[in-house]
């Protein structure tokens, strides 16, 4: 389908597109290369940065699991004494499940009740400030003005934190980057991202759902003319350069 859409594409004008801004799906890339000859792949920021959040996640949700299996055993023996409670009222399930959305937050964003369970959080579980603290790390390093061989270098001392920490989940995480390297390392050319379409995109797929499906697509895609027009318009006019980014290749209708 993806393909049948690229060929109403003239190649000239292919041809003439400098860049493309995609996810790590290795189809997406081979498409790419082939109907895009001319243009540099750039892994956009924000699918490696939600690789390594869902890295950070996975240590979250192991200690959530046992905490959940210790408050079982004491409710079996009857002995709600027994349930430990933090100073913050939380009790040890409550702190691991609340703390979810927190992690995805930069230090700076936490209000001050926030940065209190988050104070709990990681005192009683060291290994969860460390993920967060190396995935807040890639998270500045994307965050900094720098050239590409700065960034390769930054990149390099954050992959020897994450072998020193030698956590299980972020081993995957370390796997996926060095085999999409290069790619990831062409986001420090021109910083090209899709997260105003990809937000564009979630729009899309939100008004769908409060339609519950699409019957007339002719008639659907008439109103997201009408509705986001504007926008959409907006979108094109920020962006001036020659980049095809992976939205026009989705179908969302």
């Amino acid at each position: 389908m993806v393909i049948s859409q690229l060929f109403k594409i003239n190649r000239k004008l292919r041809n003439k597109v400098k860049e493309i801004t995609l996810d790590m799906v290795g189809t997406m890339k081979l498409i790419v290369k082939r109907y895009f000859p001319n243009a540099t792949q750039v892994i956009d920021r924000f699918h490696v940065q939600k690789l390594a959040i869902e890295a950070l996640q996975h240590i979250r949700i192991e200690h959530r699991w046992i905490a959940i299996e210790q408050e079982n055993e004491i409710l079996l023996e009857n002995k709600l004494t027994a349930i430990e409670i933090f100073e913050n009222g939380d009790t040890r399930k409550q702190l691991l499940a609340r703390s979810r959305y927190l992690l995805y937050k930069s230090q700076e964003h936490w209000t001050h009740l926030q940065k209190q369970r988050v104070g709990i959080l990681f005192r009683e579980y060291p290994d969860i400030e460390k993920a967060y603290m190396i995935t807040d790390k890639l998270r500045r390093i994307y965050n900094q003005r720098i050239v590409k061989e700065v960034a390769m270098t930054k990149l390099a001392h954050w992959f020897r934190e994450v072998e020193e920490a030698n956590f299980k989940s972020f081993k995957t995480l370390v796997r996926t980057i060095m085999l999409n390297y290069n790619d990831i390392l062409n986001y420090f050319n021109l910083r090209s991202t899709n997260a105003s379409v990809e937000s564009f995109n979630s729009k899309i797929k939100n008004f769908r759902l409060q339609l519950r499906g699409v019957r007339d697509k002719s008639f659907f895609i008439f109103r997201l003319t009408k509705l986001f027009a504007d926008q959409y318009q907006k979108l094109g006019r920020k962006n001036k350069s020659t980049n095809f980014t992976e939205c026009k290749m989705k179908q969302n209708f």
